[in-house]
């Protein structure tokens, strides 16, 4: 490549850069929306499909909910690593139609175990909104990351905060089969805008330059601790959000409420989080990048963990919906420090397949995270759990205190 080709792709870049971030957030925002939208409706599908034990359908639910996420997870690292070597707009195309196809035939499924290895398709192919915090973190200019990968966040927020709501009212209108159709003809618009509307300059890896492999990262990279403890990091905030997540409708049935519709009260307790961290995401993404990433990890973890012993000790719905928006807002910086924190310090060409472990990583705290919770719930009752969920924040603001310092001292030197 000339010098004069190299100048070419920055300043594409310099110029793309935003409005790849757009048409991501857009992307994300969509594809979580038609991804979530489905999910109020399945337990009845499952019934339309011939399952009539009740046992029976909580079951499936559970397996068919579960499979898109565990076959997400097992998938990010191999695409993290095919978007290094390929491209990462590629990763996106492709995960775009393929969940828009992937759900359409969800709608044309006649059996439960159709459902099932549909859903597990899914997640195969999918994986939108994590490819586009691959090119997002990777596209954007360092002194931006934050603030990019904050703004992403939001939209995948606000996706899984509206996805449910129109699932519950979209049916009504057009049928559950009719849904899956919508749900993938919303994908199928992203498809389009990321096929015409994302600029993306990419250079192969080269076997010269195969010392960038996430392979070589994990053996021999110089940051590699640092990385190591940013997805630790991840994985503890997943288990310590998704410990709590299973027993807020139990817990608020304990506490002091102003009426006796308990699932709506948790559905708005559970929606006031995702609604604080979309209002902060993009806000505290520029404030790490001014003041440091790492410090904006340290005193979001320390204020989540401080925010979850108080809810084990609130008394009434209201308090415990107040400090669950509070909690949005000291949650909403941490992801996009742990992604800024792993772009700076991870070669270029190994970016992709390290965050792909970072997701993984945090797939693995969504799956840890409920039975530890519901395991300490029935051993000390609902409030152990937010004290367990507390000092797991307060573990990793520790680590990454220590890292800080680490940091720090070797500045100095």
């Amino acid at each position: 490549m000339t010098a004069q080709q190299h100048d070419r792709d920055n300043d594409t870049l310099q110029t793309a850069w935003k409005q790849n971030l757009y048409v991501c957030l857009f992307g994300s925002f969509t594809t979580i929306l038609a991804m979530t939208l489905i999910l109020p409706i399945l337990p009845v599908y499952i019934r339309n499909l011939g399952v009539t034990d009740p046992e029976e359908i909580v079951s499936w639910s559970g397996w068919v909910f579960s499979i898109t996420f565990l076959a997400a997870g097992l998938m990010a690292p191999v695409w993290g690593r095919f978007a290094d070597r390929y491209g990462r707009k590629i990763i996106l195309i492709r995960a775009s139609l393929g969940m828009a196809i992937g759900i359409a035939l969800i709608g044309c499924a006649q059996t439960v175990w159709q459902l099932f290895w549909l859903r597990l398709l899914v997640g195969l192919l999918g994986g939108y909104a994590s490819g586009a915090t691959i090119l997002v973190a990777t596209q954007t200019p360092r002194e931006h990351t934050g603030w990019a990968v904050g703004m992403l966040a939001s939209g995948t927020l606000a996706g899984n905060l509206l996805g449910p709501l129109v699932g519950g009212i979209v049916p009504a209108f057009l049928g559950i089969r009719l849904t899956f159709f919508a749900a993938g003809a919303i994908i199928l618009i992203a498809f389009f805008c990321t096929t015409f509307m994302i600029r993306e300059t990419h250079r192969p890896r080269t076997p010269a330059s195969d010392n960038t492999t996430p392979y070589a990262f994990w053996k021999a990279g110089r940051q590699r601790n640092l990385v190591l403890l940013m997805l630790l990091s991840g994985t503890l905030l997943m288990f310590a959000n998704m410990s709590v997540e299973p027993i807020i409708t139990l817990y608020l049935g304990s506490l002091q409420t102003l009426t006796d519709q308990i699932p709506l009260l948790a559905g708005i307790a559970m929606s006031a989080t995702a609604f604080g961290s979309m209002l902060f995401s993009s806000r505290a993404g520029r404030w790490g990048d001014q003041h440091g990433h790492i410090k904006l990890l340290v005193i979001c973890f320390i204020s989540t963990a401080i925010l979850l012993f108080l809810q084990g000790l609130a008394r009434a719905d209201w308090q415990f919906i107040v400090l669950r928006f509070l909690m949005g807002m000291t949650l909403c910086g941490i992801m996009p420090a742990l992604t800024a924190m792993i772009r700076h310090n991870v070669p270029a060409g190994a970016a992709g397949g390290v965050l792909g472990y970072a997701t993984s990583t945090q797939y693995a705290g969504l799956v840890l995270g409920p039975l530890a919770g519901g395991f300490v719930a029935n051993q000390a009752g609902y409030a152990a759990v937010f004290v367990m969920t507390g000092a797991v924040m307060l573990l990793a603001a520790v680590l990454l205190f220590r890292q800080m310092r680490r940091t720090s001292r070797s500045q100095a030197a």
